[in-house]
């Protein structure tokens, strides 16, 4: 059984990673991390070990293919909710192209903010603007999630 998370726990995790440069297929605090490795560090935070290892992966691993990895291991181990129902805390995922799979996920912060990490960069929060909105094709909340 899952213990009890705080949205403002996961919240709290995951701003703790701002700043961790990006680094492919990383999850490593302050080291590097990419937008998966992000959500995984952030898992371990609140949750301990991780349910799955992903396989690995390739840069352009989403330019190809269509299996939805990410939607498929999301599904798995957290609780689909609707996207009008996302919220601080709830992990939001992004078909950056039309007919492509999803490829790329973020932790909502705020009403209008979400941290990420983002290829040539590093974890930042930042303004969920309505580019990434209209890109938005699922969100989930990590399991045993309490209102605070």
């Amino acid at each position: 059984m899952t213990e009890a998370v705080s949205r403002s726990e996961i919240v709290a995790a995951a701003r703790a990673w701002i700043g961790t440069p990006y680094r492919h297929q990383a999850a490593c605090k302050g080291a590097g991390c990419d937008c998966l490795g992000l959500v995984r560090g952030v898992w371990r935070e609140v949750h301990g070990a991780e349910p799955e290892e992903p396989p690995p992966y390739s840069p352009d691993w989403g330019e190809a293919g269509a299996v939805e990895h990410i939607l498929e291991a999301a599904a798995r181990h957290m609780t689909p909710i609707a996207l009008q129902d996302a919220r601080a805390a709830d992990v939001i995922v992004f078909r950056m192209r039309e007919g492509r799979i999803a490829k790329h996920m973020a932790i909502v912060s705020g009403p209008g903010s979400m941290i990420h990490a983002q290829a040539a960069d590093c974890v930042r929060e930042i303004a969920l603007t309505p580019y990434w909105r209209r890109h938005i094709v699922a969100a989930f909340a990590f399991p045993g999630i309490v209102d605070q």
